[in-house]
């Protein structure tokens, strides 16, 4: 007996050591070092699936998203942190005017050299006044000033921005909150610049704004494509992503980009000057600048296509809306003087104020 105790024990021991063997393997793996990983930062719902797994599957870098609601939220954060807690950050234009200016010094120089797909990008959406010299950031996308309408119930022919203000439209229009936008649409109809700093052009837009207000139905941010497919307006001016949900719940919808000129923002990608995996940031960019990856991201976050080279890739359904046309003036919309913005303020607040009287 005494001899086949030894065995015993082995046989009790044995499945015990290899049941543990297994639970240390499979539940307490290695964590993931820094430098295998890419923390990026911007809006929920900007990168796919698809390409996020494709590139941790082919590089072995792990992404973790972190999301902001609103872009000062952003930049706090990385006046906070010194730009030394994210990786790669995609912001709206406005924004990354503060972090790449020499006083905040918050975003480091690409090395475009690490980047090979950088000759990909849409030429129309470089040499911006956030970073004149393209030497900070890649444009991920941009939101166009478009105007939708459902043609069933609409029997005007809308090309442009004036067309709103006609008769038959009354309160059937639906427009976004955002004031630099709907002040700026009628600064056009009047030949000026979306970014005067004159005040008396200011007030000249806000007193032709009045006359729009019988056709007013909505003014709201966020689901105005959904008053749109429901049918509760049926003319509009939307925020791109909101365009790229109406058709494709509404197929036969017309999207129209105004005769007076297209005002577009970008949505800059860029790597803070701290960033701990600046070499997966940039890293992903190359993988993003891929013309079939590039097109599977504008498809999937539903802003228009700032890659030359991915314009083709988009699939045909979706080009309507998500490559912009080769004709027509753009103006992109800019920071301008407190002064105006106070103007613009006064003659949003006056507007709304008799749309909802």
């Amino acid at each position: 007996m005494n001899k086949l105790r030894p065995i015993i024990i082995l046989a009790v021991i044995m499945p015990v050591i290899a049941i543990l063997a297994v639970y240390f393997f499979v539940f307490h793996k290695p964590s993931t070092t820094r430098d295998e990983m890419l923390v990026i930062y911007t809006f929920e719902k900007m990168i796919p699936l698809e390409v996020s797994t494709a590139f941790e599957k082919d590089t072995g870098i792990k992404i973790v998203y972190k999301y902001f609601q609103e872009n000062e939220e952003m930049f706090d954060e990385l006046v906070r942190t010194d730009g030394r807690e994210h990786d790669l950050v995609i912001a709206d234009d406005y924004i990354v005017e503060f972090v790449t200016h020499p006083a905040w010094d918050l975003a480091q120089k690409l090395d475009k050299g690490k980047i090979r797909n950088i000759g990909n990008i849409d030429p129309l959406f470089q040499h911006q006044f956030y970073d004149p010299r393209d030497e900070y950031t890649v444009p991920y996308g941009a939101g166009i000033q478009t105007i939708v309408y459902d043609p069933s119930k609409v029997q005007l022919d809308i090309r442009g921005y004036s067309d709103l203000w006609d008769d038959s439209l009354r309160n059937s229009v639906g427009i976004t909150g955002n004031y630099r936008v709907i002040n700026g649409m009628t600064l056009k109809i009047l030949g000026k610049s979306y970014n005067t700093n004159d005040i008396a052009d200011i007030r000249n837009a806000g007193e032709r704004l009045k006359a729009l207000v019988p056709n007013i139905r909505i003014i709201k941010d966020f689901g105005l494509e959904q008053d749109m497919i429901g049918g509760r307006i049926s003319a509009a001016i939307m925020y791109t992503d909101q365009v790229t949900k109406s058709k494709r719940a509404k197929p036969d919808l017309k999207v129209v980009f105004p005769a007076e000129g297209i005002g577009f923002g970008i949505m800059p990608a860029f790597i803070p000057v701290g960033a701990p995996n600046a070499d997966a940031a940039h890293r992903f960019l190359d993988y993003i600048l891929d013309p079939v990856r590039g097109a599977r991201c504008f498809e999937y976050s539903g802003y228009y296509c700032t890659f030359e080279a991915s314009q083709n890739h988009i699939s045909p359904e979706s080009k309507e809306f998500l490559v912009l046309p080769g004709f027509g003036s753009f103006e992109m919309i800019q920071n301008i003087s407190q002064e105006a913005e106070d103007e613009h303020s006064l003659v949003w607040a006056e507007f709304t104020r008799a749309v909802s009287n």
